[in-house]
């Protein structure tokens, strides 16, 4: 399908790659990888024409059909986000306009039996034959499910492109790709501004895709979940892998080892033969066989090993003192904007070194709740910190309030406080931060670069109690895993709100969900959380469709009213999920009763033991539910 011949491409600085040979076939889903400013951006560009390589040439099918989501999307118009999708195709378009002229023409035309009226039917068959081809009787329908597969809501179908932010404009711009079904699609970190649910459409979705995919991302789960062959550019060369990133990461460690060996063998036989070029070079009769060592040496292809410097950060984040029982109290907590209400009578206590991730969709207000702990916001209700409790707040945009204008240095000898000001530089090397770079500006850094500088202020600031909202933005994967194993180790409480599915799984040891304006408090890990959200889902959506499409019994009708005798199986359905709504509300209640229970209370295991009870019986109901709809 795509095809890489002798494909290079080289900047001032040297060749990203060069003479790089491949093939990509149809079906198949990749992973892109390498260093910030290896080149991964560019070959996507490449590959999309947008840029022409340096040399060689990508082949491409004849009116293959691409799709290009990168990270700098402009987009500057009135149009609703409906009309921009449904707008999106120029072919099905150009369709529609020419079905409604025509058919205008043959309701006002009366020259039934004329060549052109005639032409015009048949023109007329032809375009409803590519229309239903290209599946335009269910274009709308297509739009309005990807819409809401990327977190939007039906609301947001009519508002204007121009009104959304930076990262809705994405999904928007991503959503367009999707409905028009390329051939290729190309994702430039797709998942930077997706919530975890829709990170989860996303991935199915692709899985199923018959096209081939090309995804940069810093996820790693998504990339496991979705790709089975990963590319990586690297010193020039782009290496070919057929596994996913985690096995491509184990089969990498092992390439390299055996390549540093290698290396360490030929740097001894190079030094020998240096030694030996060195002693005979001065010697007439020596000196032809010394040259012809220099020239065996000049032959010699130096092995090059691209260092892992991310490996090297060591972070830890100490606690400034140990706080009292408890950290965090809310009370009838609750925040609007207007007539938009967020969240309502928010009542919850957080204990010493509890650990919680605040999940949920975008735009349910996690970073407003957030905002509202930090007492950043005006809010209703009250929030209090426990005896001793000092909180230290990392913005969502922390990476981007960095002064510009201020060097490394300066930013984090601004924060620091006693002794620790002697050991800035040490500190700032454990963050990838040493000798003459301590001196560039904040300006010139990488988004990722930011991120690390932001945390490393994190580090400096006396805490006993985090709150973190999404602090693995623009950070790649081996840094995200640097900053989870800090946090696995904080003695602190932290409250953490994150879109990287494989970050916070295992971190924290409990969820808590903004829905429906309240807070819901899971107990379950972050697999069993949105395996629940998913069925949730499902069962609102297939209670739906049982309705709709059960079994139809003799009707008895009341004036405009239809009566519909259910089957015994509807019966059944309806009893089940009675006690499924039932159940759920008695777990949900357990769940806050054990979210304000002290850990050390007598009554606290028999309540966890009923909570356990409870949840393993809702689990069963659902699982005859399913089997029921499904029969």
């Amino acid at each position: 399908m795509v095809n890489f011949e002798k494909l290079s491409y080289y900047l001032p600085q040297g060749f990203l790659f060069q003479q790089v040979n491949l093939q990509i076939n149809r079906g198949e889903k990749i992973g892109l990888v390498g260093k910030n400013g290896a080149g991964k951006s560019t070959l996507l560009k490449i590959i999309s024409q947008q840029l022409k390589p340096s040399e060689g040439a990508i082949h491409l099918p004849k009116e293959t059909k691409i799709g290009h989501l990168t990270q700098d999307i402009v987009i500057d118009t009135e149009v609703s986000l409906f009309e921009f999708l449904n707008n999106s195709n120029s072919k099905l378009n150009h369709i529609r306009t020419r079905l409604e002229e025509i058919n205008t023409q043959l309701v006002t035309r009366t020259d039934y039996e004329s060549t052109s009226y005639l032409n015009l039917l048949d023109e007329l068959s032809d375009l409803n034959h590519d229309f239903q081809v290209m599946e335009g009787f269910s274009w709308e329908e297509r739009i309005s499910d990807t819409l809401k597969g990327l977190g939007f809501r039906d609301k947001d179908f009519e508002k204007p492109m121009n009104t959304f932010s930076g990262g809705w404009k994405m999904r928007a711009e991503l959503s367009r790709i999707l409905v028009n079904d390329p051939d290729i699609i190309l994702l430039d970190e797709p998942t930077n501004h997706l919530d975890i649910l829709s990170i989860s459409w996303l991935e199915s979705y692709l899985q199923k895709f018959e096209g081939a995919v090309i995804i940069i991302s810093h996820d790693r789960l998504f990339l496991d979940n979705v790709t089975k062959r990963t590319l990586e550019i690297s010193l020039g060369k782009i290496l070919d892998f057929p596994f996913s990133y985690s096995l491509y990461k184990e089969r990498r460690a092992e390439e390299l080892e055996r390549t540093q060996a290698a290396k360490k063998q030929q740097d001894r036989e190079i030094k020998h033969t240096e030694d030996l070029i060195n002693k005979f070079r001065a010697k007439s009769s020596k000196a032809s066989f010394a040259q012809s060592l220099i020239k065996k040496l000049e032959k010699t292809e130096r092995i090059e090993i691209e260092k892992d410097v991310v490996s090297g950060i060591k972070i830890t984040f100490p606690l400034s003192i140990q706080p009292g029982k408890w950290v965090l109290s809310m009370e009838d907590v609750g925040k609007s904007y207007g007539d938009n209400e967020l969240f309502s009578e928010l009542n919850i206590t957080v204990g010493r070194g509890e650990k919680i991730a605040l999940l949920g969709p975008n735009g349910v207000g996690k970073s407003t709740l957030l905002k509202a702990i930090t007492k950043n916001i005006e809010i209703e209700g009250k929030v209090q910190y426990g005896h001793n409790v000092n909180v230290t707040y990392f913005a969502q945009d922390q990476a981007e309030q960095l002064d510009k204008s201020k060097t490394i240095l300066e930013t984090v000898d601004d924060i620091a406080i006693g002794d620790v000001r002697k050991d800035l530089r040490s500190i700032l090397g454990t963050f990838l931060f040493s000798g003459e770079d301590v001196d560039k500006k904040v300006s010139v850094l990488s988004g990722g670069e930011r991120t690390r500088l932001a945390l490393c202020q994190l580090l400096l600031s006396p805490s006993n109690f985090l709150i973190l909202d999404e602090p693995t933005n623009h950070l790649d994967i081996q840094s995200k895993q640097v900053l989870k194993k800090a946090l696995d180790n904080y003695e602190g409480a932290f409250i953490i709100v994150s879109h990287d599915r494989e970050f916070v799984d295992g971190l924290t040891n409990r969820i808590w969900d903004i829905e429906n304006k309240s807070l819901k408090i899971h107990h379950f890990s972050l697999n069993e959380y949105l395996s629940y959200k998913m069925k949730d889902k499902t069962l609102s959506g297939n209670t739906l469709k049982n309705t709709e499409k059960s079994p139809v019994k003799p009707k008895e009708k009341t004036e405009n009213t239809i009566i519909v005798k259910p089957s015994k199986q509807d019966k059944e359905i309806q009893r089940i999920e009675n006690d499924i709504s039932k159940l759920e509300k008695e777990v949900q209640s357990l769940e806050t009763e054990l979210a304000n229970m002290d850990y050390t209370a007598s009554d606290y295991q028999n309540q966890l033991s009923q909570y356990d009870e409870k949840k393993r019986n809702l689990d069963n109901l659902m699982s005859k539910w399913e089997k029921l709809m499904s029969s």
